[in-house]
């Protein structure tokens, strides 16, 4: 029987740089938290990051959630419009819920009322869609029948956040302001009709001459290439799939998503086969075959 296709790739630039794994990112993190609250927080002790990495359906997997000032703060990157975000956000939610009232060893059946951090969802969107500056969806919309009692709400905030939107919080946050305009950066050079190996490639040595993220790009230039070049295949895959209206298949495509990614890193020439290897995750053996 045909396993069923799980869609696992390398984790988005944006859930990269915003992973709280070390302290130079919890200092990204706590940036961009003042930046959208007019907070002024310098302590990255006051986080406590609380994504969930392993999840049993990939599509509960946020790219970043944590907790401060008594709030439970989920924000998630998008280079799609998906109104979906408020039910996703809620089904996040409960998990992370849950797991703050078995961290307290909390007794949500007895009457003492438990108290839980006030959430905040920020969806930050830099697709090719043109959008307005901040959208709210809201779970109500989703309700078969009408409903505006505002009894039962969940809402995801969605700030647009491509060239030309949004630039005061940009300039708020230097760590947001260079992730976006080595995004942009690489659109505006597949535009010019640059391959996507050579679009990703110049944007990298674009955003290390500029000395974007305390030299991250220049650390992990062989991981973001990989992670860059795998998402955009993954669009043009997913597109192509929709636009065909068919389900079956995702084995293969998946399957070949990864190998265009493998096949640009190796025209490319700037890692070895084994390192393409690591980023794709694909056999040594498969990926010799293309050169």
């Amino acid at each position: 029987m045909a396993r069923k296709a799980k869609r696992i790739y390398k984790d988005t630039l944006f859930r990269t740089i915003y992973s709280g794994k070390d302290e130079r990112s919890k200092r990204w993190i706590l940036s961009l938290y003042n930046a959208l609250t007019g907070k002024d927080y310098t302590d990255t002790s006051d986080l406590e990051i609380t994504t969930i990495e392993d999840v049993i359906y990939i599509t509960m997997k946020n790219d970043l959630s944590f907790l401060i000032d008594s709030q439970m703060n989920l924000f998630e990157h998008q280079s799609s419009v998906n109104p979906n975000m408020p039910l996703r956000g809620l089904m996040y939610f409960s998990k992370l819920y849950q797991k703050e009232v078995e961290k307290h060893d909390a007794d949500i059946y007895g009457r003492t009322l438990v108290k839980v951090p006030a959430p905040r969802f920020i969806v930050f969107y830099n697709g090719n869609e043109e959008q307005e500056d901040i959208i709210k969806y809201r779970l109500s919309d989703a309700f078969e029948i009408p409903d505006d009692s505002g009894e039962f709400e969940w809402t995801a905030t969605v700030i647009n956040i491509n060239k030309g939107h949004n630039e005061s919080l940009q300039k708020k946050c230097e760590s947001l302001y260079h992730y976006c305009a080595f995004v942009d950066r690489v659109k505006e050079n597949l535009k010019n009709n640059l391959p996507l190996s050579e679009a990703v490639n110049e944007a990298v040595d674009f955003a290390i001459n500029s000395k974007f993220l305390d030299g991250f790009f220049k650390e992990q230039r062989g991981a973001i290439m990989g992670d860059i070049l795998t998402e955009f295949d993954q669009e043009a895959y997913d597109r192509h799939r929709r636009a065909e209206g068919k389900a079956e298949g995702l084995v293969e495509g998946a399957h070949n998503a990864r190998l265009e990614t493998a096949r640009n890193l190796l025209e490319n020439g700037k890692l070895t086969i084994d390192e393409i290897s690591n980023i794709v995750q694909l056999p040594v053996q498969e990926i010799l075959t293309l050169k």
